[in-house]
């Protein structure tokens, strides 16, 4: 795949990319660099990481060897991309910098890594367990072997989508923030079947499979959702009972404005 990679941040979305890599023997743990920025986040990767990886703490001399690697995932808190500095001696104009970076546009990317070809990648939580939804932004002047790079960095653990960079907001948005959005739903159903006196944690089992299997029928069936909550849905039934309650209480509008808030937000980063 490459020689050497530096992996800038080392939170859960990083380590579920590099770590399938890794199990592929696609790069070699020795040739992978990662810059944290505490002691205990050191320490941590050193002692629990299943590969022996080169890992330094950020404020060291040496995690500047980061900037000798050709590729870099970016994977660093938003807030904290101000606290990275480009290395003013860097040798070549091929370098490649994979941001995951919420909300931070390709256009401040280039200010910020002048010697660096900029993509821009939103990615989500169920990246973790292979089931990722990741879209993608290609900076100007990548070559193929950049973009090939890129893609493969995400291949093993998420479906990929390739857009113009205007729509990776409203992307990150429902995919991103939108795990969120499914939890607190699971939670609030849940809560209503604890309220007619189910357990807890037979309540959420319930909500759970349930989802997963609505989802399967929509899939299969090639059904669309107005067709699926018509083949549930009688009259004077249980389910337009159910539904009646959502449509006075603003459900959708209120989740329709939750992913325009979101999306908002995204763009406020830029």
């Amino acid at each position: 795949m490459t020689d050497k990679i530096a992996i800038i941040g080392f939170g859960n979305i990083a380590n579920a990319i590099i770590t399938p890599i890794l199990d592929k023997k696609l790069i070699h743990p020795e040739n992978v660099y990662c810059v944290v920025n505490s002691e205990k986040s050191l320490k941590h990767i050193k002692e629990n990481y299943k590969y022996s990886i080169n890992v330094y703490k950020s404020c060291s001399e040496d995690s500047k060897i980061i900037w000798d690697c050709k590729y870099k995932l970016l994977s660093v808190k938003p807030q904290h991309l101000k606290d990275i500095t480009e290395a003013d001696n860097i040798k070549t104009k091929d370098n490649l910098l994979v941001s995951i970076l919420a909300g931070v546009s390709i256009n401040r990317l280039t200010q910020k890594f002048p010697n660096h070809q900029c993509v821009r990648v939103v990615t989500n939580i169920p990246i973790t367990v292979g089931k990722g939804l990741t879209g993608i932004a290609w900076g100007e002047n990548l070559t193929k072997d950049q973009k090939q790079f890129t893609k493969k960095l995400f291949e093993n653990t998420s479906k990929i989508y390739e857009f113009n960079e205007d729509y990776l907001d409203i992307f990150l948005a429902l995919t991103s923030s939108g795990p969120a959005i499914i939890a607190l739903i699971i939670e609030a159903l849940s809560d209503g079947g604890l309220s007619g006196g189910l357990s807890k944690i037979l309540s959420e089992e319930l909500v759970m499979e349930m989802i997963l299997g609505t989802v399967n029928l929509i899939k299969e069936k090639k059904l669309t959702t107005s067709e699926l909550k018509n083949l549930v849905t009688s009259p004077g039934g249980t389910t337009i009972a159910a539904l009646r309650v959502l449509e006075k209480k603003s459900i959708r509008s209120a989740l329709i404005e939750s992913i325009v808030s979101a999306s908002h937000r995204s763009k406020e980063f830029n």
